[in-house]
């Protein structure tokens, strides 16, 4: 069994839902309290013992290569003024250890995640989708690796929503369960409201075996007229072992304005310095 050591993240988006914040930042850029959005997955990358991180980006993107990059005037600045640098101490990467791959044309999640088809090579992967943020004990991404020792072949993680909100969502279609793995069967991309053939989304983390850029290679377009990864994972079950891990920990869709808005009430609320005063000031509204 080849060990997961390397996550794709998929950043080259427009994030038109957040503009003008998102003009000239790019919206996985965007502070969770203290963190950006990337900063958030990276740390869950590390956490499921990934070692390489492989970013797709596209143009305007370039803050998210100098986040993770020394700031010598700020570090120089801070130590000479006695202070800490464990702030930003998670935000280095040691040489090798990161990759940057340009994708040209926004043409759909599949798209990107072929992109990085050369750095991945023969291997298994982990893909990160960084404005979906997965808040658990341990992180998302750790117990699905830990599942894919149990099962090899691919994996996607699962998370629960209310019937009435399936519309919205890639859907599993469930076969057989194991504690939290569940079979899949199929993959029903929004499926019409009271036809979903369970309330298990797809909230953006996957484990994938190399095959898929293979079937990326010629995947044609589908909806939105994009190159969607979706299609490519459905041509694969059958043919390899393939689960979803059912998340039990929180979901929060930073995509969105409201999603983002939850997870930073939501997380403020989690540190000890802030969290009075938020919950007083929350209390007021």
């Amino acid at each position: 069994m080849k060990p997961i050591r390397k996550a794709v993240f998929p950043v080259g988006g427009l994030g038109t839902r957040f503009l003008p914040a998102t003009k000239a930042i790019p919206k996985e850029m965007l502070p969770v309290v203290d963190k950006p959005l990337i900063q958030y997955a990276v740390e869950e990358a590390r956490e499921a013992g990934i070692e390489e991180m492989i970013f797709v980006t596209g143009r305007g993107k370039s803050a998210i290569e100098d986040h993770f990059d020394i700031a010598y005037e700020l570090e120089t600045t801070m130590a000479d003024r006695g202070k800490a640098n464990d702030a930003i101490a998670g935000t280095r990467f040691r040489p090798g250890d990161v990759a940057y791959v340009r994708q040209q044309e926004p043409i759909g999640l599949g798209h990107a995640v072929w992109c990085a088809r050369h750095i991945v090579g023969d291997e298994p992967f982990a893909i990160f989708l960084a404005d979906e943020l997965m808040i658990g004990e341990p992180g998302c991404m750790k117990q699905m690796v830990d599942a894919y020792h149990q099962t090899e072949g691919n994996i996607v993680c699962g998370y629960e929503v209310p019937a009435d909100q399936t519309h919205n969502y890639g859907i599993v279609d469930p076969g057989e369960e194991n504690g939290p793995l569940v079979e899949v069967k199929g993959l029903v991309e929004k499926p019409a409201q009271g036809s979903a053939p369970s309330n298990l989304m797809i909230p953006g983390r996957y484990i994938l075996q190399p095959e898929v850029m293979r079937v990326l290679e010629d995947q044609e377009r589908g909806a939105g007229n994009e190159i969607q990864l979706t299609d490519a994972m459905a041509q694969m079950i059958g043919d390899q072992p393939f689960h979803a891990y059912r998340f039990g920990g929180r979901r929060f869709d930073c995509g969105s304005k409201s999603g983002f808005i939850n997870a930073n009430i939501a997380l403020a609320l989690d540190h000890d310095d802030i969290a009075d005063d938020v919950r007083a000031f929350v209390a007021t509204l």
